[in-house]
């Protein structure tokens, strides 16, 4: 399994958003980093400004949200539908597309993402896949 490093993440992203802007050949992954960037012009500057964004940190305290750290959670709900992994997901994420924007059920599944993750955190276990799609499920029924 793939465990890139803090800089290493956030590279790849810069990389990807400057291939974009020079109009360059991107590859795999980076298209899709592009297309979730494109849906976050709140990040477009700060991804352009390389190595001041792969140096910045922001804090939980600051009231800061992490740009990294959510465009790898879309990324990875990214995959995660394209896969259907775990089986189930892309169903899921159809459902919520049908009552929302693309974007919007994409939210949504990361925070559902983000609560499986917090419980398998607070009783020290893996990420229990079935309850993370439920949960997606539940929120696609409104």
């Amino acid at each position: 399994m793939f465990n890139p490093s803090r800089e290493q993440v956030r590279r790849f992203f810069c990389d990807a958003w400057r291939k974009h802007l020079e109009r360059s050949i991107v590859e795999g992954a980076e298209a899709t980093a592009i297309d979730i960037i494109l849906r976050h012009p709140e990040y477009q500057t700060l991804l352009a400004s390389g190595e001041d964004a792969i140096a910045r940190d922001w804090t939980p305290e600051g009231g800061e949200m992490n740009p990294f750290l959510h465009l790898s959670l879309h990324l990875a709900v990214a995959e995660q539908v394209s896969i259907d992994q775990p089986p189930g997901i892309r169903a899921a994420w159809q459902k919520l597309a049908a009552r929302h924007d693309p974007h919007a059920a994409e939210h949504i599944i990361l925070e559902c993402l983000g609560e499986t993750i917090f419980r398998a955190q607070q009783v020290g276990g893996g990420m229990d896949a079935q309850a993370y799609v439920e949960s997606i499920e539940r929120a696609a029924r409104g």
